[in-house]
């Protein structure tokens, strides 16, 4: 796709610095790495593209090591298991293509593959949406990150060769018209206001019921709800939730479908 393909302010988007406060650290090794989240990296494919500007595949995946091993302190038995993933992005003609790896380990079988699975894909998706800029993540393969900066990255911009996206009802779009510091920690934690929530909730009671309890079980995973909590309606109130979900829902579109 040459820069034509792109509005002036799509091209600007994809040139900015990345946003420190959107990037993660972990410890590997005896060393920490940074790196975005895979929600994240959707959330900003929305925002730059626009909801139905860009489209995702997932072109292979290879179970390449299945083992038995302890798991936890406890040590109690379980299975190890590793995946390599190739996923393609399209945006208008532009195709760009990811290769990773995931790791799953669980005492269910089904489960680390599972868990192995979606890593492999998240983490292919990453590196292929990667190619096309700072805001995912091509700042951080810098050692020095002289592209990552303290100043939020530019708002909402429209999708290639057409007006600003709407995210087909019921699934809420990417938000538009964000406030400069939207990306902030202060401004994630913002409360939603309550038509969205009822229009967020609605959207959810209306899956099938397997992808419900599957979007169940990493909501509470991702936002730590307790097992014991009968419902994770009234846990939906900030504005990271609704970001959340909104990546969830476009990651899960074939089984909408």
């Amino acid at each position: 796709m040459s820069p034509a393909n792109f509005t002036t302010e799509q091209i600007a988007a994809l040139a900015a610095p990345l946003d420190r406060s959107k990037v993660k650290q972990r410890e590997q090794g005896r060393s920490k790495v940074s790196y975005l989240e895979g929600w994240q990296v959707i959330a900003e494919a929305n925002r730059i593209f626009g909801f139905d500007g860009w489209q995702r595949e997932t072109v292979e995946t290879r179970c390449v090591a299945e083992r038995e091993r302890s798991i936890g302190s406890s040590g109690r038995s379980g299975w190890g298991v590793t995946y390599t993933a190739r996923v393609r992005i399209q945006v208008g003609p532009l195709v760009r293509e990811g290769t990773g790896a995931g790791h799953g380990i669980d005492s269910d079988l089904g489960q680390a593959h599972e868990s192995a699975i979606k890593e492999a894909e998240t983490d292919a998706m990453k590196r292929a949406l990667m190619t096309f800029g700072n805001p995912f993540g091509l700042a951080l393969y810098d050692k020095q990150q002289r592209e990552v900066s303290d100043r939020p990255s530019p708002g909402h911009t429209p999708r290639p060769g057409g007006p600003s996206p709407v995210a087909p009802a019921p699934v809420p779009g990417p938000s538009a018209g964000r406030s400069p510091d939207h990306a902030s920690p202060q401004a994630e934690l913002a409360p939603l206001d309550p038509e969205t929530i009822q229009r967020l909730t609605g959207t959810l009671r209306g899956l099938p019921r397997p992808v419900l309890q599957g979007f169940t079980k990493a909501f509470r995973k991702r936002f730590q709800i307790p097992e014991d909590a009968p419902t994770i309606a009234g846990a939906i109130t900030q504005r990271c939730h609704h970001e959340w979900i909104e990546a969830w829902l476009v990651s899960h579109q074939a089984l909408l479908a």
